[in-house]
């Protein structure tokens, strides 16, 4: 479908990460369907509201919905360039202000200890330095700071670029995960691949960086895929759903009553470091958070916000 790709394309255009552009792709294509195919121009305002309404009938959360009235804006404004009338007076949906849910440190230890050895580096990471699972995932060999203990993290949420935390406690796993990777590296340009997709332009402009060492995937995939437009066989990193799936088994296993995901992994990261008395600012920059008030959020979680209040005595 000609639209899709054109919303892909102007997102691309405008530096909107590549999951934005598919996100607002399928809601694209999703609202054509839910309106019996018919084109955005032939729809209006009203038409917007009522897919809205049953996404919220079918209980998507606030956030989801807000993504999709995004999407639609974008489709309408900068891909159709025609807005119809009472689109921009649709409101957002009111955010539920919930709590993170938080690990105690036990808990992380017992759910690492039942993710596979072959996969735990990753998520000592997305413990250890608070990472995002896509930050993890995209991490390349030059990214890593052995002997200074930090990790460089590029584009992050935003196209924001940060340092954090190597934990020295996975020093050694990163250095010989970082030599399997090279090992990996050289078999592949022996067999004439060892590529790897290169961030913007960069590609164009210094396409030899394609097989460069510090460039290859810090977690790379088990197999290759052939990329069509450049002819060339390449290694992507690791699909977040193979450390999704491992998260949740290891939940299971650990048999934790509430529901923790990798993204959990990064609010326990925050949390622990508030009750160790890390200063908020700290934290701030660690976690890559624009607004202070978003960190604010985990000293209501911080267990030892309470440790010196007791309950009033019950007769």
């Amino acid at each position: 479908m000609g639209l899709l790709q054109d919303i892909r394309d102007e997102a691309h255009r405008r530096g909107y990460s590549p999951r934005t552009a598919d996100a607002y792709a399928r809601w694209a294509r999703r609202f054509v369907i839910a309106h019996g195919r018919r084109h955005p121009l032939e729809l209006c305002a009203d038409d917007v509201r009522a897919f809205l309404v049953a996404l919220a009938r079918d209980g998507l959360s606030s956030s989801t919905r807000n993504q999709a009235l995004a999407a639609l804006r974008f489709l309408y404004r900068e891909v159709l360039r025609a807005v119809p009338d009472g689109l921009d007076e649709l409101s957002r949906a009111k955010r539920v202000s919930a709590l993170p849910v938080v690990l105690s440190r036990r808990e992380v230890a017992r759910v690492l200890a039942h993710v596979p050895v072959s996969r735990r580096l990753p998520f000592l990471l997305l413990y250890g330095a608070g990472l995002r699972l896509g930050e993890c995932l995209a991490l390349r060999l030059k990214d890593v700071d052995v002997d200074g203990c930090r990790l460089h993290v590029r584009a992050g949420k935003g196209a924001k670029d940060r340092i954090s935390l190597l934990p020295r406690a996975v020093r050694p796993r990163i250095v010989r995960q970082v030599q399997a990777v090279r090992a990996l590296h050289r078999e592949d340009l022996a067999a004439g691949a060892g590529f790897v997709a290169l961030p913007g332009a960069l590609g164009r402009r210094e396409p030899g960086l394609a097989q460069a060492p510090g460039w290859q995937w810090l977690f790379p995939a088990t197999s290759l895929y052939w990329h069509a437009e450049t002819g060339q066989r390449r290694r992507h990193h690791l699909h977040p759903t193979v450390l999704q799936r491992a998260m949740k088994r290891a939940v299971e296993r650990a048999g934790l009553l509430t529901s923790a995901t990798c993204h959990t992994l990064r609010h326990c990261f925050a949390t622990h470091l508030v009750e160790d008395g890390v200063d908020l600012r700290t934290v701030q920059a660690l976690l890559g958070h624009a607004d202070a008030r978003t960190t604010m959020r985990y000293t209501h979680v911080a267990q030892d916000r309470f440790r010196s209040v007791q309950s009033p005595p019950i007769h």
